[in-house]
């Protein structure tokens, strides 16, 4: 791909991944992304904003190559993580004369993970602004999208808002602006999940924050600009202010069936109930789904079988995962089975601090579900289906 125009002066020059498949050695990416650098020409001044993963900066080179760019006045680094700032030495190299402009508290990220000089940085406060001629950037802290030093720009003439990881997606697309806005807002939707939803309530102010300014794009530092950024704007009121919805999420793991005929029953259940159902199989879930799921659900029910007097490490891992993302979720169970004994409800019930959530009474077969296994999940769908409908869930 070309270095991409996006106004007169401003062109996105960032490197697009196709075939990245994990993020963080965690996340899973099957749409792959991008690493969106862009280049501000001012009338005096230069300024690129953000570098690149740095498995990609031959890439930036090109691009820059491209357009003849033979001096460089500053480096926005909006955040320290290497998929923003990995080449950022490389860059400093070619363009020795670059100072790095960021918030002190990234300064001293970007010092502790890549070494760079400390007499290569210019920190700046909120609301400082930079000129660069024709062309002026306010830098906005937005601090927790999702690390603490993670500031956003503004670009005033333009009305052109540079978002970091701020309304990002992991999705690779040859388009500069978002062409399929149900793609994009499901790219988005599973970013915001993954990774900003443990921060949702300061992400309420971040949002609150940038309300006051006019603003014409959005150019995230993952994912296609929005050109139309009152799509991205409404889809994050929702995810972040709207109460959660009449959802259960299911995930759940079963070694011999008896914890998935529990599961099943439940579901169909709880449809009867007019209860909306999301099942996830942890065994093959992506969890990036279930992270999607957990942002509009009212309650989890997690599924286990015993293992070693405790629950199945699948569902471990899941839980742990719920209990970082802090959720939206109003209740939880669990349901499941076991041979002998154990300890599975205490020890689930000890890994969701973060979830403020009305537990309701487990159910646990001894063996395969019998007769009174199957009456308690009857109680437990129509207590569920009673405290949304008390909640006046949609």
């Amino acid at each position: 791909m070309k270095p991409r125009e996006i106004k007169p002066g401003i062109y996105w020059v960032g490197a697009v991944d196709w075939d990245r498949r994990l993020f963080d050695a965690l996340i899973p990416l099957p749409d792959g992304t991008s690493y969106n650098s862009y280049f501000i020409q001012g009338s005096e001044k230069t300024a690129l904003l953000d570098t690149v993963d740095p498995t990609m900066y031959g890439v930036l080179n090109d691009h820059l190559n491209e357009l003849g760019i033979q001096h460089l006045d500053y480096i926005i680094s909006h955040h320290a993580e290497q998929d923003h700032s990995g080449s950022l030495l490389r860059v400093l190299e070619r363009f020795p004369e670059a100072k790095v402009v960021c918030s002190p508290r990234c300064k001293g990220l970007l010092i502790d993970l890549l070494m760079v000089p400390e007499e290569k940085f210019i920190t700046v406060n909120d609301k400082e602004t930079l000129s660069l001629g024709d062309k002026t950037l306010e830098f906005i802290y937005t601090p927790w999208v999702h690390w603490p030093e993670t500031i956003s720009s503004y670009l005033k003439e333009d009305k052109i808002l540079f978002s970091c990881d701020f309304f990002g997606s992991h999705l690779a697309t040859t388009d500069l602006y978002v062409g399929d806005e149900w793609q994009a807002l499901e790219a988005a939707k599973r970013y915001y999940a993954e990774i900003m939803m443990p921060y949702r309530t300061t992400i309420e102010k971040n949002l609150h924050k940038i309300e006051y300014y006019p603003i014409d794009m959005i150019a995230a530092s993952h994912g296609p600009v929005y050109n139309k950024p009152e799509i991205i704007a409404k889809a994050y009121h929702s995810w972040v202010f709207d109460e959660p919805k009449n959802i259960v999420v299911i995930p759940y793991t079963s070694m011999h069936h008896s914890t998935r005929r529990m599961v099943e029953y439940l579901v169909d259940n709880l449809t009867r109930r007019g209860v909306t159902v999301q099942q996830f199989d942890l065994s093959v879930t992506d969890p990036g789904k279930l992270a999607v799921a957990l942002v509009e659900a009212a309650t989890v029910v997690i599924g286990t079988p015993t293992v070693l007097a405790g629950p199945h490490p699948n569902v471990v891992t899941a839980v742990f995962l719920t209990n970082a993302l802090r959720p939206k979720l109003r209740f939880a169970s669990i349901i499941g089975s076991y041979g002998w004994g154990g300890r599975t409800v205490e020890i689930l019930s000890a890994m969701m601090p973060n979830l403020k959530v009305e537990m309701l009474e487990p159910v646990l077969s001894k063996g395969v579900p019998k007769e009174a296994d199957f009456q308690a999940l009857d109680k437990l769908a129509a207590a569920i289906a009673q405290k949304h409908k008390e909640s006046n869930l949609k």
